[in-house]
């Protein structure tokens, strides 16, 4: 995000502008301290002229590491693993 920010040659007060958050909300965004909602994945592809994809380009499911499925707790009992 850092990258593309930059080549568009925006600042971070300008990105935030654009999406309607802080410039510390888009510090935080960049330095991956916090989860990015995707409303907001949408605002930031919008503002950085990418589609939403650019954002998740040469990830794989290893990436992330063995997921284990858990049990969503719901009204009234246990849903099936998600």
């Amino acid at each position: 995000m850092r990258a593309r920010r930059r080549l568009l040659g925006l600042t971070q007060q300008g990105l935030a502008t654009a999406c309607g958050v802080t410039f510390q909300q888009i510090q935080k965004y960049e330095c991956a301290s916090c989860r990015i909602s995707a409303q907001m994945l949408w605002k930031l592809s919008c503002a950085l002229e990418v589609d939403v994809s650019y954002f998740f380009a040469g990830l794989t499911q290893e990436s992330f590491g063995a997921q284990k499925r858990r049990p969503i707790l719901i009204a009234g009992g246990l849903s099936p693993s998600v």
